[in-house]
């Protein structure tokens, strides 16, 4: 098989191929803890790498319990850290976006770290700047690294200090995925040429609505909605799209009623099951995925 070959069959493209629906596909957790941790990651990220793995276990199985999603990241390119590693507590809870930081020389020192009582207020202060966050977690899907590091120097490129590769964050097929934090607005498809206009809208709180897979934190009925709202409403920033609330009696048709810019939107998402396929390079057999399709309501 040829590299041209190769590339046709990966997940990534066969899911662009398809028009594999992106939207409502961002992970349910809304407070992170990223872990500065370069070289190598196995499959399992932090789990599979330098890092102690007994340490690591105990760490993820800990912060979940919480609701707190460990993340592993490291520079673009071959960059190693001399000395002390850095750790940063993200809150993306509406009203709350934060990121704070901090450094460790050793792995333990993590087990000692308060995550939730860090972003409840024993810390005063934290950065809510933006920071990108891109998937190049290779062993997960070779899609992540062969689509994300491109994208990763592009944007150290304009924002150098700001950005991280990071292990997995769901979603293989729609790589290049971009984490833009605290906001914590999950991009896919991306690519190297499209950084520039990114920036420009993060940088002014905006949010580049094709590209949008949703944000953290939020159902996915919820975040189909939101991506709605930004598609139709594209000069609404991103802390203008609120939601007010979700009736679930029908749980294959929710409402969404939200606040965009001080105005109530109802939105019907319709939740399917796509047809079979394969969603990522190292699935064992083909999956059906939810697909969230929203759709205004009139009022």
């Amino acid at each position: 098989m040829t590299d041209a070959d190769d590339r046709f069959e990966r997940c990534s493209t066969q899911a662009a191929l398809r028009g594999d629906p992106m939207i409502g596909s961002a992970f349910p957790a809304d407070r992170l803890l990223l872990v500065e941790q370069p070289g190598p990651w196995g499959r399992t990220g932090l789990l599979a790498s330098r890092f102690d793995s007994a340490v690591a276990h105990r760490l993820v199985a800990r912060l979940e319990a919480r609701g707190v999603r460990v993340v592993a990241i490291r520079r673009p390119g071959r960059h190693q850290p001399a000395g002390a590693r850095q750790w940063a507590a993200v809150d993306c809870r509406p009203g709350r976006e934060r990121a704070v930081w901090g450094h460790y020389d050793d792995d333990r020192q993590l087990l000692e770290l308060d995550v939730p009582g860090v972003l409840d207020g024993s810390v005063p202060g934290g950065a809510s700047d933006p920071l990108y966050l891109v998937c190049a977690h290779g062993t997960h899907d070779a899609c992540c690294a062969i689509r994300g590091r491109p994208v990763a120097a592009a944007l150290a490129a304009r924002r150098p200090g700001r950005v991280w590769e990071c292990s997995h964050v769901g979603g293989d097929r729609f790589a290049a995925n971009v984490l833009v934090l605290p906001a914590g607005l999950l991009y896919g498809r991306m690519l190297p040429e499209g950084v520039d206009h990114l920036v420009m809208l993060t940088d002014g709180a905006g949010v580049d609505a094709p590209a949008l897979r949703g944000r953290i934190g939020f159902s996915s009925a919820e975040q189909a909605a939101m991506v709605l709202a930004h598609q139709r409403y594209p000069a609404a920033g991103w802390r203008e799209v609120e939601v007010l609330g979700v009736d679930r009696s029908r749980p294959h048709r929710p409402v969404v009623t939200l606040s965009v810019a001080g105005a109530e939107l109802a939105v019907l998402v319709d939740v399917q099951r796509a047809e079979p396929s394969w969603l990522t390079c190292q699935a064992g057999s083909p999956g059906r995925a939810l697909t969230y399709r929203p759709s205004l309501l009139p009022g």
